[in-house]
């Protein structure tokens, strides 16, 4: 089948029309600060994935979210979801977004806060300490609850709380061994 270069160039605008077309709409359909769903990817580099989302102030912005880098802790099976360095690990969500979806994992807390389930591995000894921050807006620090039971070094389980919304920036510590990684956090449960 023979394509004209006319006929071509004209779907190609139709095409290119239309995807600006659906980003105004979905963009300016609900100023919320809630992100696109499902995740808009703008741009891919590395590891990083930039997602388009709606800000607090309604304009969109982009949050350079880490991917799993299938870097498995020693002793567990592959995932996809895993990502570490070769001392310290974490599971990631696969599309660097942290969803609390209705009826899914984590809870929304009496204050607005997003409870998450965190597993941790470490391949190194000592405790644990977690701390993080929003990137896309003012808020106050991500908490963590780090329960004790689980030994000197390996598995940990642990809960991430972010005070809102929004692009986080992570990083677990233990001794001078640390991991960071940037997760976009979405809550796409109905608000009473």
């Amino acid at each position: 089948m023979l394509i004209r270069p006319a006929a071509a160039l004209k779907w190609a605008t139709v095409l290119g029309l239309l995807e600006i077309m659906f980003i105004v709409c979905a963009v300016t359909a609900k100023p919320t600060k809630m992100a696109l769903a499902p995740s808009f990817l703008a741009k891919a580099s590395g590891d990083l994935i930039w997602q388009l989302s709606i800000g607090s102030m309604g304009t969109p912005s982009a949050c350079p979210v880490t991917m799993p880098n299938r870097n498995t802790p020693p002793g567990e099976n592959p995932s996809p979801s895993h990502y570490g360095n070769g001392t310290l690990w974490t599971a990631l969500w696969l599309d660097g977004s942290v969803e609390f979806r209705p009826g899914g994992p984590g809870f929304v807390l009496s204050d607005g806060s997003l409870k998450m389930k965190f597993p941790w591995w470490r391949g190194v000894p000592g405790n644990l300490s977690i701390q993080g921050k929003r990137l896309d807006a003012p808020a106050p620090p991500l908490r963590a609850e780090i329960p004790k039971g689980y030994g000197n070094t390996g598995f940990q389980t642990t809960y991430l709380i972010f005070p809102t919304e929004g692009c986080w920036e992570v990083t677990g510590k233990v001794g001078e061994a640390s991991l960071t990684f940037v997760t976009r956090v979405v809550n796409l449960r109905k608000r009473k």
